[in-house]
C-alpha cells in the first residue's frame, strides 16, 4: 500500500513537502516515482528516484523546483516543491516499480504499484 500526504492549498511562491509512506512491501526492492494530473490533463511525471537513493531526477519543464528523496529507514519517499505556481495545481501520485536495478525511470508504464494520490492547489 502507498499513502501519499502532504498536499493542501498554498499561494504561489510558497513550498510544499509531499510524502508517500509504503506498507506491506520491501521498500528498498522498489524504485519510486511522483506524477502529477492536473484536471482534463494527462498523468504527467514529476520524478524518480533509485531503489538506493543514490540517483534521481526530476522532470527538466520544474527547472530544478522539485526534489526528490527517499528514507529507505522509514519505508517513505519524499517530493520537495519549491517557488510554487498555479500550474503546478493537480493532483499528485506516488508510485513503486520493481527495482531490477539501481536506476530511474520515467516511463509511467513502468510504475505497477500506485497511491491514492494527494492534492495540491496553488493559488496565484
Amino acid at each position: 500500500q502507498l499513502q501519499a500526504s502532504g498536499g493542501g492549498l498554498v499561494q504561489a511562491g510558497d513550498s510544499l513537502s509531499l510524502s508517500c509512506v509504503v506498507s506491506g512491501r520491501t521498500f528498498s526492492d522498489y524504485g519510486m516515482g511522483w506524477f502529477h494530473q492536473a484536471p482534463g490533463k494527462e498523468r504527467e511525471f514529476v520524478g524518480t528516484i533509485s531503489w538506493s537513493g543514490t540517483r534521481w531526477y526530476s522532470a527538466s519543464s520544474l527547472k530544478g523546483r522539485f526534489t526528490i528523496s527517499r528514507d529507505n529507514a522509514k519505508n517513505t519517499v519524499y517530493l520537495q516543491m519549491n517557488s510554487l505556481k498555479p500550474e503546478d495545481t493537480a493532483v499528485y501520485y506516488c508510485a513503486g516499480r520493481p527495482a531490477g536495478y539501481d536506476g530511474t525511470s520515467t516511463y509511467i508504464p513502468d510504475y505497477i504499484y500506485w497511491g491514492q494520490g494527494t492534492e495540491v492547489t496553488v493559488s496565484s
